[in-house]
């Protein structure tokens, strides 16, 4: 009895010791496409897998690639489940040579280098085959090469089941908002777009949302395709995409509490390790009066798998709740109508999108400066249209390069607002954005007004700053760890597409100099001050550290040289990494101190104030930073009914509505708050007649 005991241990021990299927398929990568390879398990015992007991523990593979980076590689198992192994590594490097993926693997494959010979851990969780399906039947390698021009070979791959099954941490519930897309089998190309279903689950502030719950904010269609250009090649893909009906027309529905619209982006977060960069700087140039992008934090759900934190964010578009400019119809060919609106910009060209300006910078003749149509779009702008904006930035140009560019009337001031080119000069020098005056550069013109007014030309919206706010081995500029630098000095360094340099003219001007001084310290005393910064990114930080522990989880890249190519070691933590944010922040602000061009002399701190946009506030409230309660006082020409909320950081009421009689004259206000009111920061809307004013505050 004895015996027959033994040996039926040994024979469950052999059925379930390792067991190894491999396939070798010698076959090309296709390239720019998706490719499957084959492999049939069969008899594998015992057939069921999980991640108790028995299931797939390692994958290996061996193929040839001139650029690895442009490869995505996956498993997928017999029931379609698919699995993460490698995602946009290896940058220009060649080969996986005898690579293998196992979880319990010291290193991470984000850490490792070309050919990646060796076991590493992967950057998707391969447990998530080991979901109690049958192990047998057909199993999938999926290769897919993102980009054209370089080839490879997968020789051979294999995985192993065993003893010690991969485990995972199913994705349940969160406190952000779940996006589910579902493309249905298909890949997301870079273009067209495709039809996919997308849902989205939201129960509100303070209220989980769970997978088991249905989608409430949007449940239907949408065209999905890769946007972005370095983005596009990091493991976490960027997407645009439009809201669909199930005919593949456009149509407008609001997300997560942002206007209607059709057109937005889910912004990856992978190359900004403290994901607030982006809504950093929307949020100080929505602050300072102008349209930025809104967008709130998603955690995304792709064909099943987990796809970590993601910004949906609203596109820059002519629209009246984004860029507000008059609509621009291809009949529009006469004046006034053909003065505006139109959106231009500073970003990659072609002969086909763009014109080459009749100027070079100042300081770089020679440089060829091109322009991009943006809206309307190089596919609608017609040829009358075109000949306008191009004849507008021409006479703008020929003021500003001018002898008499000073002239306040008939100098470059009669072309631009100074106020939007100063705050964008501020976000974009306080980031120290190395893209920020030559791609994604946003300019706008409005129509001119029934008087004949010229419509201005703004600088804005600000977009792109995941390669900003940090110190990067690019031009020296971006180099320094002192704060020091200039960024609208980029066409010094070797770039890859040169700026106008207006800004080099506009600091010619003394006046304008003088001005941008003595604004830049006015929002020093708020808006500007590092403690309402800071507060912003901690009240950001606190709201995502529950995500970023699974969107780092799965993505495998804290504590690896991933993305931007930064100066400093990277941080292995999310705290050091805001931390470290904060601290590059300082550095910079204390070096714009006392670099600013311009003096204070005779600033008054209201000289530079063009007419108040609507959400200017011309309002006193105290105190700022607030504990219990806000005060405010209000000027009133006749007796109004005085409206007032408080709105937190993602958009919500956070008190009820309190209206009061006001007066004409002064009126004095107090608004007492609830004692439990999380730190962070808050905007008051102040609502008199048909009049609006936000103030934003910082708790």
């Amino acid at each position: 009895m004895n015996k027959f005991f033994s040996l039926a241990f040994l024979l469950i021990g052999t059925v379930c010791s390792a067991q190894t299927y491999t396939a070798t398929p010698n076959s090309a990568i296709n390239d720019n496409a998706t490719t499957d390879y084959n492999l049939t398990v069969s008899g594998l015992s015992p057939s069921t897998i999980d991640t108790l007991n028995f299931g797939l523990e390692t994958v290996c593979i061996n193929l040839t690639h001139t650029w690895d980076s442009d490869l995505n590689i996956y498993i997928i198992a017999p029931d379609g489940t698919s699995a993460a192994l490698t995602m946009g590594q290896g940058g220009s490097d060649d080969n996986y040579t005898n690579t293998c993926f196992n979880e319990n693997a010291s290193q991470s494959i984000t850490a490792g280098s070309a050919p990646f010979t060796g076991t590493f851990r992967p950057m998707g969780e391969i447990g998530r085959v080991n979901n109690g399906q049958n192990g047998n039947g057909l199993w999938k390698l999926r290769v897919i090469d993102t980009y054209p021009a370089d080839a490879g070979t997968v020789i051979s791959f294999s995985i192993t089941f065993g003893n010690t099954p991969a485990t995972y941490t199913p994705f349940t519930s969160s406190n952000l908002p779940i996006v589910v897309i579902n493309t249905n089998n298909q890949s997301i190309p870079n273009e067209p777009q495709i039809m996919a279903d997308m849902g989205i689950i939201y129960n509100g502030v303070g209220i989980r949302n769970n997978m088991t719950d249905p989608f409430n904010h949007y449940n239907g269609k949408i065209g999905i395709e890769i946007r972005g250009n370095y983005s596009a090649g990091l493991p976490q893909k960027p997407y645009r995409f439009e809201t669909w009906d199930v005919n593949g027309n456009s149509i407008d529905v609001p997300l997560l509490g942002m206007p209607s619209e059709n057109d937005w982006a889910l912004l990856a977060t992978y190359n900004d390790k403290s994901f607030v960069r982006n809504t950093l700087a929307n949020h100080l140039f929505d602050t300072m009066g102008h349209y930025a992008a809104r967008s709130e934090f998603v955690e995304v759900i792709l064909n099943g798998e987990y796809q970590g934190i993601y910004m949906l964010s609203e596109t820059i578009k002519r629209d009246n709740d984004r860029v507000d400019i008059a609509k621009l119809n291809q009949t529009d060919i006469t004046y006034p109508q053909i003065t505006g609106g139109y959106i231009i910009k500073t970003d990659y060209w072609d002969n086909t999108n763009s014109w080459q300006t009749s100027y070079s910078p100042i300081d770089h003749p020679g440089y060829q400066i091109h322009l991009v149509y943006d809206y309307p779009a190089p596919d609608m702008i017609v040829p009358q249209q075109q000949t306008y904006i191009q004849t507008f930035i021409y006479d703008m140009e020929t003021a500003l390069y001018g002898p008499n560019f000073t002239d306040t009337a008939n100098g470059y001031r009669k072309y631009i607002s100074e106020r939007s080119f100063m705050d964008y000069f501020y976000v974009n020098e306080l980031a120290r954005n190395v893209d920020g005056y030559k791609k994604s550069c946003f300019y706008y013109k409005e129509k001119d007004d029934s008087a004949g007014n010229i419509g201005k030309l703004k600088a804005g919206p600000v977009w792109d700053f995941d390669w900003a706010w940090k110190d990067i081995w690019d031009c020296s500029i971006f180099q320094a760890t002192d704060g020091s630098g200039w960024s609208h000095h980029i066409n010094d360094c070797n770039t890859d597409n040169y700026s106008p340099g207006w800004m080099i003219r506009f600091l010619q001007d003394t006046t304008f100099a003088n001005e941008l001084n003595c604004r830049w310290f006015d929002l020093r005393r708020n808006i500007l001050d590092t403690a309402y910064m800071f507060n912003y990114i901690d009240s950001m930080a606190a709201y995502l550290n529950e995500a970023q522990q699974r969107h780092y989880a799965y993505w495998g890249h804290m504590g690896a040289a991933t993305g931007t190519p930064e100066v400093q070691a990277p941080r292995q933590s999310y705290q050091e990494e805001i931390d470290s944010l904060k601290a590059w922040i300082t550095r910079r602000i204390d070096w714009m101190d006392a670099n600013m061009p311009g003096t204070l002399n005779g600033c008054s701190f209201t000289s530079v104030n063009e007419t108040p946009a609507v959400n200017a506030a011309p309002i006193n409230t105290y105190p700022n930073p607030f504990t219990d309660e806000i005060n405010f006082s209000i000027y009133q020409d006749s007796p109004e009914q005085i409206s007032v909320t408080m709105i937190n950081a993602l958009g919500q009421e956070v008190i009820t509505p309190v209206v009061v009689q006001g007066n004409t004259g002064t009126n004095n206000v107090t608004i007492s708050l609830p004692a439990e009111l999380a730190e962070g920061i808050y905007v008051l809307q102040i609502c008199s007649g048909n009049r609006m004013w936000t103030q934003t505050l910082v708790h």
